[in-house]
């Protein structure tokens, strides 16, 4: 099946649950954990980065582990089949990628890879967990809670004892390739981001309360070009009011009556 109008997929942590990943807000949209590290804040301080790196050791291991699920699977036959166009997600977890899509454009980056903020190199995520397993021993045996952005929720005696590594090319500060919080995604992923939503004919968010403005201000300029904007999600999101239709449910349950009734 070819559908004639291109259509705009929206994504954010509310899809990756059922991969066993966290949400950051409640249905209402309230923080459930304490917000990420501010992007200014990581680069300008040598203890925020250690407690950064100590929570992303131990996330890392669930994190890491996480495949596709029935939500990135029929994203990709919808996108097969040629009813989805793009996808543009918030989320950094790969999956949509994973799930073979080929049209997905990871407005926040990849927490696969890390970044050299000296250099500029990019490298595994995979390969800086051994470096940091190397450095740390005596952590082999801990065990915490699982919280977003694949960190999780480490005591402050257990942060202050934990080493972190740096570059292997020039000894430089590494950040994971991501966008954080505070920071701004480039000018030309937003812009290519912002062509395809104008050029389609509807726009589907799912899995987000669009807090954020990176994600809502595509839901805002499709409503101000007049473009059918659905929201499916459990709970309020800022873009409500902007809606055509807003599906108060699960994402899952939705998209997959939707993918059987097209496919």
């Amino acid at each position: 099946m070819q559908h004639k109008t291109p259509v705009t997929v929206l994504t954010g942590a509310g899809i990756s649950v059922k991969s066993g990943l966290p949400v950051y807000r409640d249905e209402k949209g309230n923080w459930i954990h304490k917000q990420p590290v501010q992007g200014p804040k990581f680069r300008a301080s040598a203890a925020i980065r250690q407690r950064y790196w100590c929570r992303s050791y131990f996330g890392w291991q669930a994190f890491s582990r996480a495949t596709p699920n029935d939500i990135h699977r029929n994203l990709t036959a919808l996108e097969q089949s040629g009813f989805v166009s793009h996808i543009i997600t918030q989320n950094v977890d790969g999956l949509h990628e994973q799930a073979g899509s080929k049209v997905t454009v990871a407005l926040h980056g990849n927490l696969s890879e890390v970044i050299c903020l000296n250099c500029g190199d990019v490298s595994s995520r995979d390969n800086l967990q051994t470096r940091l397993h190397d450095c740390n021993p005596d952590f082999l045996s801990l065990d915490f809670e699982v919280a977003p952005d694949g960190d999780a929720n480490v005591e402050d005696y257990h942060i202050q004892q934990f080493n972190i590594a740096a570059c292997e090319h020039c000894d430089g500060t590494l950040q994971p390739n991501v966008i954080f919080y505070g920071d701004n995604v480039p000018k030309a992923r937003v812009s290519a981001c912002m062509e395809n939503t104008l050029n389609s004919g509807l726009l589907i968010c799912m899995g987000t309360s669009l807090m954020v403005y990176s994600g809502y201000r595509f839901c805002k300029a499709a409503h101000e070009a007049n473009i059918p904007l659905v929201i499916v999600n459990r709970g309020a999101t800022r873009a409500d009011q902007l809606a055509l239709l807003k599906v108060d449910h699960d994402c899952n349950t939705v998209l997959t009556k939707l993918t059987a009734a097209l496919l």
